[in-house]
């Protein structure tokens, strides 16, 4: 490699360029510079490597018998260092990587990747569960799901699902509730990193200006649902973070009333990215997920205030 030092890169490739299309000018164009300063890349690289490379003819560069020998390997070299350098910004599109927050992949999406794999065998997921907001520019996340208003700089948007909040409590906690304005008899589980207060809820529901008995307060959400499904009090719950637990009998919503907190969840994605096949395939089964969970949601509440 110390040979290399001495010979520019920049004459190289204009030798190269120069012998494989024949002239000046269309080595000039394909490099983006002059035809003069190709020539004189030429020149100096032939004084570097001290051997005549091309013949300068009225008809143009002539290769010499030295240069058609140079010429052939330095076009096999530069072709396998394209393809070297095309193998590193290709990308294996049966690698799928989604960048959502942890309580959404824990309380969610993992309850749900077997029917994933089912649907689309040739898809591998990898999941990077993250709160952080990741440049969906630079890096190698295919699909963001976010919650919040949408109006992220920089990135595509597409609202999946209207946040919307209610209470949910043990089975057994839930034995004495009647009326919403009973809940206020029950010590609450708080998310102390919640972007919302039991206001919302409580305004909803006709109990505006109340105040919950806090009992336990969490900094992260997974953990207070954990608590309210170990009997620990009423949790101010969404649909995406409760309704597995709730279809599935481990916690139950009391009230048929749920409140719009403003936010949302969304697929984020690059403005400046194509959307893979298997991006688009992705969403398509979110969706579908999202859309029959909520049908389990619904018949289980209606099933439960009706019994």
């Amino acid at each position: 490699m110390r040979e290399l030092n001495a010979i520019h890169l920049n004459g190289l490739r204009a030798v190269e360029a120069a012998g494989r299309l024949g002239s000046l000018a269309s080595a000039a164009e394909e490099l983006g510079v002059t035809t003069g300063a190709v020539s004189q890349q030429i020149t100096k690289t032939e004084a570097q490597l001290g051997r005549i490379l091309f013949e300068r003819t009225s008809r143009g560069l002539v290769a010499t018998d030295f240069g058609r020998l140079f010429l052939a390997r330095l076009s096999s070299a530069f072709g396998e260092l394209a393809d070297t350098v095309a193998s590193a910004r290709r990308r294996d599109e049966s690698v799928l990587t989604i960048s959502v927050a942890p309580v959404f992949a824990a309380r969610w999406l993992v309850y749900r990747l077997n029917r994933f794999a089912e649907r689309h065998p040739d898809i591998r997921l990898r999941i990077d569960a993250t709160t952080t907001l990741v440049n969906l520019d630079t890096s190698d996340v295919d699909v963001g799901i976010r919650v919040g208003t949408g109006d992220w700089p920089g990135v595509h948007a597409e609202l999946l699902l209207e946040q919307e909040i209610f209470p949910v409590c043990s089975p057994s906690m839930a034995g004495d509730l009647r009326a919403p304005a009973d809940i206020l008899n029950l010590p609450a589980v708080i998310d102390g990193h919640s972007m919302f207060t039991w206001e919302v809820w409580l305004k909803e529901a006709g109990l505006s200006g109340s105040e919950m008995a806090v009992r336990h307060t969490f900094n992260e959400a997974s953990l207070a649902l954990d608590a309210t499904i170990a009997g620990q009090g009423v949790m101010l719950a969404w649909q995406t973070l409760a309704g597995y637990a709730v279809t599935e009998g481990s916690l139950v919503a009391p009230f048929g009333i749920r409140a719009k907190t403003g936010f949302g969840h969304y697929f984020v994605h690059s403005r400046s990215r194509r959307e893979s096949k298997a991006a688009a395939a992705f969403k398509r089964w979110v969706r579908d997920e999202v859309e029959e969970g909520m049908r389990l949601l619904d018949a289980k509440v209606s099933s439960y205030l009706g019994k």
